[in-house]
């Protein structure tokens, strides 16, 4: 796979994440990108029969918890001091006709 990066698919990348590039900076990014595959390469050797897969770093754990009410929202506590209330909500004069 490493060594295929052509002047079309560096030109089809930049285009994709709107970059424009000088010839040196396309022939760099060749370059890099042909590192990075031979890279993926050489990972590809390795051995993980015995390695199980996983999908964080670290252990994932089910972080979402019930909505549980404790101690109320206080909203009967803030109504009582509206100077007016109508259906649990305060009354407020208009801002446009």
């Amino acid at each position: 796979m490493a060594g295929q990066i052509t002047e079309e698919i560096i030109a089809y990348v930049s285009i994709l994440a709107k970059l424009e590039l000088s010839d040196e900076e396309k022939e760099q990014a060749g370059k890099d990108m042909g590192k990075m595959l031979e890279y993926i390469d050489r990972l590809g050797e390795l051995d993980t029969t015995d390695v199980e897969p996983m999908s964080h770093v670290f252990p994932a754990r089910n972080v979402f918890r019930e909505d549980v009410v404790t101690n109320g929202d206080g909203s009967r506590e803030t109504l009582r001091n509206a100077p007016e209330e109508k259906d649990n909500m305060f009354v407020v004069p208009k801002t446009f006709e």
